[in-house]
């Protein structure tokens, strides 16, 4: 695969990425709450209240997590935008903001899960580094070389 084929595909990789995440967002504050998530309750509980969660746990567990799903939302809309303005504009310092963003937010989050201990937070914090971070310092990578070459061709008079 050229290089240009790639740059498309990872473009539209993080696309993706970033709109499950929406999706994912606007559902949070309607199954929080579901019984198909009662062993990830469990899981939370027993990490804090490892001989049992008094009975408001839950309900507190549910509301937090519904009150999490509109942030989830809205940072995912600023991450397609960005994604967007990256691609159009060819901006390598956009591509490296969306990384910067990941290396701000990943350590902290997992350290704050290793706290608890929620195992199942870690694996999918480190899940979501390896599926956008490896595409987005890739595409910095692409697009700053593209530049450089068309600052040298413009300096030069060299058609790029």
């Amino acid at each position: 695969m050229d290089t240009v084929s790639t740059r498309t595909w990872l473009v539209r990789w993080l696309t993706l990425v970033a709109g499950v995440h929406v999706a994912v967002g606007a559902l949070l504050p309607w199954v929080a709450g579901a019984a198909v998530f009662d062993a990830y309750h469990a899981g939370i509980e027993a990490a804090f209240w490892p001989a049992g969660a008094p009975a408001a746990a839950r309900g507190l567990e549910t509301w937090w997590i519904a009150l999490f799903g509109p942030t989830v939302q809205a940072m995912a809309l600023y991450m397609l935008a960005l994604i967007h303005l990256a691609d159009r504009l060819r901006q390598p310092r956009i591509w490296l903001w969306l990384a910067g963003g990941l290396a701000v937010w990943a350590p902290q989050d997992i350290l704050v899960s290793l706290r608890a201990p929620c195992w199942p937070h870690v694996w999918a914090d480190v899940a979501a580094l390896a599926v956008m971070l490896p595409p987005l310092l890739w595409l910095w990578r692409h697009d700053a070389a593209a530049a450089r070459t068309q600052a040298v061709a413009a300096a030069t008079g060299v058609a790029a």
